[in-house]
C-alpha cells in the first residue's frame, strides 16, 4: 500500500503543508508521485473500462429503440389485418422494448456522470502531480545549494585555506628578492657599458685629431 490509501487523499492533500512538517521531504514527495502515477493509471483504466461498457449500452439502447418502432409497426400491420389479439401481443412487447429504453438511457446517463467524474479527478490529480514535481525540483535545487555552501564554508573555515595563503606570500616575497637581485645586474651592467663606451669614444677622438695633424703638417709642406 502506498503512502496514500484512498484517492480522495490525494485530491484533497496540501502538499506544501505536507512537506513542511515532513521529516524527509525528498522521501515524502518522492513517494507521493509514485502514488499519484499509481492512481492516475488506475483511473484511466477504469474510465477506458466504463468507456468500453458505454459503447455496449449505447448498441443496446439503439436495438431496443428499434424494438419499439419494430413492435410499433407490426401491431398496426396486425391490426389492418384483423388481428387484433396479435396487435395486443405486439403491443406488449412494443411497451417492454419502451421499458428497456427507459431503463438503459437513465443507465446511460449514470456511465455518462462518471465517466465526467473520472476525467475530472484525472485532471485535478495530473495537477497535483505538477505541484509535486515542481517542489521535488525545487528540493532538489535547495539540497544542491546548501551541499555546495556547506563545501565553500568548510573550505574558508579550514586551517589549509590560511596555510596556503602564508606559503604563497612567502614564495611572492622570494619571487621579488629575485626580481631585486636581477635589476642590482641590470644596473651594474648599464654601469659598466658607459665606462667602455667613454673610453672608446676617447680612443676615436684621438684618432681624429692624430689624423687631422697629418693632414695639416701634409698641406703646408
Amino acid at each position: 500500500m502506498g503512502i496514500f490509501s484512498r484517492f480522495s487523499d490525494i485530491i484533497n492533500a496540501n502538499i506544501n503543508t505536507m512537506l513542511d512538517k515532513a521529516e524527509d521531504p525528498k522521501k515524502l514527495v518522492r513517494l507521493l508521485i509514485q502514488e499519484m502515477e499509481e492512481t492516475l493509471v488506475e483511473l484511466r483504466a477504469n474510465a477506458a473500462k466504463h468507456i468500453a461498457e458505454r459503447k455496449t449500452l449505447e448498441a443496446s439502447l439503439a436495438k431496443a429503440k428499434n424494438n419499439v418502432t419494430d413492435w410499433a409497426a407490426k401491431a398496426e400491420l396486425a391490426l389492418s389485418k384483423g388481428r387484433e389479439d396479435l396487435a395486443r401481443s405486439a403491443l406488449v412487447q412494443k411497451q417492454q422494448s419502451a421499458e428497456q429504453v427507459n431503463a438503459l438511457e437513465e443507465e446511460l446517463v449514470r456511465y455518462n456522470e462518471a465517466l465526467a467524474t473520472t476525467d475530472a479527478d484525472a485532471s485535478r490529480l495530473e495537477q497535483k502531480m505538477v505541484e509535486a514535481r515542481t517542489r521535488q525540483q525545487s528540493l532538489l535545487a535547495r539540497k544542491q545549494q546548501a551541499q555546495t555552501r556547506l563545501k565553500v564554508k568548510k573550505q574558508l573555515n579550514s586551517n589549509k585555506v590560511e596555510d596556503a595563503l602564508i606559503r604563497f606570500e612567502h614564495f611572492e616575497k622570494k619571487i621579488e628578492a629575485l626580481e631585486s637581485e636581477v635589476e642590482s645586474y641590470e644596473l651594474g651592467g648599464k654601469d659598466a657599458q658607459s665606462v667602455e663606451a667613454q673610453f672608446k669614444q676617447m680612443e676615436r677622438e684621438e684618432s681624429i685629431d692624430n689624423e687631422l695633424a697629418q693632414l695639416k703638417q701634409k698641406m703646408a709642406s
